[in-house]
């Protein structure tokens, strides 16, 4: 058994898009919490601890912590917080309820779009001496990996272009409301291969083994490995037309969860598509896919949701971008699937699952999770 103990998702509310104004940002916080919670069964009274990922710059105060600690429960309860992407709040989590010192853990992560400018907001996290007078942000980022990609692979641009109308009809079938809307074009990168930044929240309930026989839960998703790693932030020591990072923190999750065919593994996958040229880089990192095979693969239509392996049925980030917080949505989407609660784009008889979680400047940040429908049974 790899963890001391093995954590297992038993509640979520994942809301990738909240429109209107009549609630301030600490309302949404709290909205999305008890949601989770009646999800799960609970109250915040059965929470040992929280931690909680959130971006000051985007939130427009310093240390936004402080403001959420009411409204996600922490007041005189054990709290942390990370800045850096919302999937680490996750791992920081599960990581807590496998030491065995917690048996319950909430996490939280949201992205308003209240900044005047969300792009000055992510030039601001730049390194200050190259990157920042250029200007740079996420989008601009993105564009240098899909042009790496480009010149490195003939024909990937019409791949590219599959990918994102793959996941723009997911999201359509996901909620038959959603008219996904295009994004902003940065060469090479078309409006359609993007999608605007909208306001949403995520919340995830973690529970021991322990726990969740006490309380006779029956809908789980076990953690089975996880894995994390990140890449220099100076984007000219990196080669962009691969993710090696993904690479590293795939083989931990992998290694974990005793899987050396990921290929063949999975049911049901969901990959952080902040463009379909990173949807690409993630299968090759993942070893979903080689990039040999990428043509192949697309055009016979495996990762389409009746294919052999369904990649995004939620639509991904191209449906619905809440910047900061879509690395943990992912997590959460595929939780939901291996739980069986995932609506009308839930995939038939999941019983393993792969989320990746990128962030940063073309996926800095690299994450993945591997979920089972079974618990793991110790030695």
């Amino acid at each position: 058994m790899t963890y001391k103990v093995q954590p297992g998702v038993i509640g979520c509310a994942i809301r990738p898009v909240i429109r209107g104004q009549d609630r301030s940002l600490e309302e949404m916080m709290y909205d999305t919490v008890q949601l989770a919670l009646a999800d799960a069964g609970l109250t915040i009274d059965d929470i040992d601890g929280i931690v909680v990922a959130s971006n000051d710059q985007f939130d427009g105060r310093a240390i936004s912590v402080m403001m959420a600690s009411g409204p996600v429960g922490g007041v005189d309860r054990d709290i942390l917080s990370t800045p850096s992407a919302s999937e680490h709040a996750f791992v920081m989590g599960a990581l807590r309820v496998a030491s065995g010192h917690y048996r319950t853990q909430l996490v939280v992560s949201w992205s308003p779009t209240e900044a005047s400018s969300l792009s000055e907001a992510e030039r601001l996290g730049a390194d200050p001496y190259f990157h920042r007078i250029l200007p740079l942000d996420e989008l601009s980022a993105h564009a240098l990996q899909a042009a790496t990609l480009e010149a490195q692979v003939p024909g990937v641009r019409d791949l590219a272009a599959r990918v994102a109308a793959k996941n723009r009809h997911h999201g359509e079938q996901a909620d038959p409301k959603t008219r996904p809307a295009a994004g902003f074009a940065r060469w090479p990168l078309a409006a359609s291969m993007t999608s605007q930044p909208v306001t949403g929240s995520v919340a995830m309930i973690l529970a021991s083994p322990e726990f969740v026989e006490e309380r006779g839960i029956a809908n789980v998703a076990w953690v089975r490995g996880m894995g994390w790693a990140t890449e220099t932030g100076f984007l000219g020591d990196r080669e962009l037309g691969r993710a090696p990072a993904l690479e590293s923190a795939s083989q931990q999750a992998y290694t974990a969860a005793g899987i050396t065919n990921p290929a063949a593994a999975f049911d049901v996958a969901e990959v952080t598509d902040a463009t379909p040229y990173a949807e690409l880089l993630a299968y090759e990192a993942l070893g979903l896919c080689g990039r040999e095979q990428w043509a192949e693969q697309i055009r016979a239509g495996k990762f389409l949701r009746g294919g052999a392996l369904p990649v995004n049925p939620s639509g991904g980030v191209l449906t619905h971008n809440p910047v900061f917080c879509t690395g943990l949505i992912r997590i959460a989407e595929v939780a939901n699937q291996v739980r069986g609660c995932s609506g009308e784009h839930q995939i038939d008889n999941v019983r393993c699952g792969l989320a990746h979680a990128a962030s940063g400047f073309a996926m800095q940040y690299q994450a993945a999770i591997v979920f089972g429908r079974e618990q793991e049974v110790a030695a």
